[in-house]
């Protein structure tokens, strides 16, 4: 029993490790593949191209999401834009109105309604593609806004009959709209910068990201077609379509804008939705992914990492409560003589890793740039929970809806929202990111009068980070269901 907690202590901090090792092999790939010249060439012909809008309850954003589709530079004679609209609120309308506008001008859009919402997005995805006419199929959620170019800039990277798959960069519409929004935001850029970047320059598994992306029609029905088996279906169609021997394409120059979540329900929502469904997705194809005949170890490894990704937050916050008992009550222990130096080392990593994105930018000054860094650590700690819950419900296969990410139709530093918005209850989840604030302050104060200095930054890390999630979950409002 003596043991139990310095094993479980160094389990913590060597799984940690992995994980920055895995991402930092990504850099390193991502820094490659940067120095080397990117050649797309054209495909034989004008592909037809259906661009498909799934949209619910989006009132603030549907108008503006189909004037912007309505740009899109591409010949009306190769082009259909489907909007898949399960709406049950004053969004029908109002998407009629402008789908009527467009259609009298000529231009090629569809209105489609399914008697319930079966299957959530993946239900529309898949009704939708039943009557598609298009060769390559084009996805944007309700939130972005992509560039007239958008399509030629993609359909270049269909230069092989086994490119599946095209993503775009996300941008950002509201990056600097308030602390938030830029935390989101630079987690974010890393994400698509190094991760995407990085697995996409190594030959790793990479996935759709949900929009902003152009499918192959023959890859997605091929690979079996959009499924509601997990919330995260397009992380579940990447999987399974490369395990088929689709290969996948990066375009980290092409970047679609789009609105990010400004309150933290709102944001909690969204993060729900992905660390549970990728939690699913692990189930579903880990094994088939490790046992892949033919696939490389490397890749093996790192689509594993892929998949488990959303776990490091149940083992960052076991790292956290872990500490200052191991620390105190077994000093001597050998589990510490390999977990102390790596919890260190877990710690210097995202560092180095922002370094190296800062040099690939330099967008910000480095002033601004710690800023944004600090505040998305704040923010990771603070969902550590959160995020944890889910993905232990994604693992326990608990079923649940699909529940849509709020948008405000907020963009640049101000405005105001449309929706109409409520308090949010005191929620039990949100009593214990409080008590978690408390504890962890404890902890910094205990550990200044004891001398263990090496364990004060992370401690008061995570004391911040679970006071700013726990008192912008009570104060700020979600949207009326």
């Amino acid at each position: 029993m003596n043991t139990i907690l310095p094993l479980l202590y160094g389990l913590a901090a060597t799984a940690l490790m992995a994980f920055s090792g895995m991402q930092l092999s990504l850099l390193a790939a991502y820094f490659r593949r940067k120095r080397r010249p990117a050649f797309l060439l054209p495909p034989p012909a004008l592909p037809f191209v259906t661009v498909q809008l799934p949209i619910f309850n989006e009132k603030a954003v549907a108008e503006r999401l189909i004037t912007a589709i309505a740009a899109l530079d591409w010949p009306r004679d190769f082009l259909e834009v489907q909007v898949l609209d399960d709406s049950t609120d004053a969004t029908v309308p109002l998407v009629a109105s402008r789908i009527q506008h467009l259609r009298q001008q000529g231009f090629p859009i569809a209105h489609l309604r399914r008697p319930d919402r079966a299957g959530y997005k993946a239900g529309a995805l898949q009704h939708g593609l039943k009557t598609a006419q298009g060769e390559l199929i084009a996805i944007f959620d309700a939130d972005f806004l992509p560039e007239p170019d958008f399509l030629q800039q993609t359909v270049l990277a269909f230069s092989s009959e086994d490119i599946g798959m095209v993503q775009a960069r996300w941008g950002h519409l509201n990056a600097s709209y308030s602390s938030l929004t830029q935390a989101q935001a630079f987690g974010l850029d890393v994400h698509f910068t190094i991760e995407q970047g990085g697995r996409y320059g190594a030959g790793h598994f990479l996935n759709f990201n949900g929009t902003a992306g152009i499918w192959r029609r023959r890859c997605i029905e091929e690979s079996g077609g959009w499924r509601a088996d997990t919330l995260t279906e397009d992380l579940d169609l990447s999987y399974r379509a490369q395990l088929q021997g689709w290969r996948f394409c990066y375009l980290e120059n092409v970047v679609a804008p789009a609105e990010l979540p400004i309150t933290m329900p709102a944001l909690k929502q969204q993060q729900h939705r992905w660390m549970k469904g990728a939690a699913a997705c692990a189930r579903l194809h880990l094994q088939r992914v490790l046992t892949a005949p033919g696939l490389p170890l490397r890749h093996r490894l790192h689509a594993a990492f892929h998949l488990l990704a959303g776990s490091t937050y149940a083992v960052s916050l076991a790292l956290a409560l872990l500490s200052l008992p191991v620390w105190m009550q077994w000093p001597a222990s050998p589990f510490l003589w390999v977990a102390k130096p790596l919890q260190v080392l877990t710690l210097l990593l995202p560092g180095l890793y922002a370094v190296a994105f800062y040099r690939s930018h330099r967008a910000a000054s480095p002033l601004n740039f710690a800023g944004s860094l600090l505040k998305f650590l704040l923010l990771s700690m603070g969902l550590s929970l959160h995020n944890a819950l889910a993905v232990a419900e994604g693992w326990l296969g608990r079923p649940s809806p699909f529940v849509r990410t709020p948008k405000f139709n907020v963009t640049g530093a101000t405005g105001s929202p449309v929706n109409e918005l409520v308090l949010n209850r005191f929620s039990p989840l949100i009593w214990a990111e409080g008590l978690l604030a408390v504890y962890f302050s404890s902890c910094v104060l205990q550990e200044i009068s004891l001398g263990l200095w090496g364990l004060v930054p992370f401690h008061a890390l995570m004391a911040a980070g679970f006071g700013w999630v726990a008192g912008a979950s009570l104060v700020q409002p979600r949207l009326r269901a």
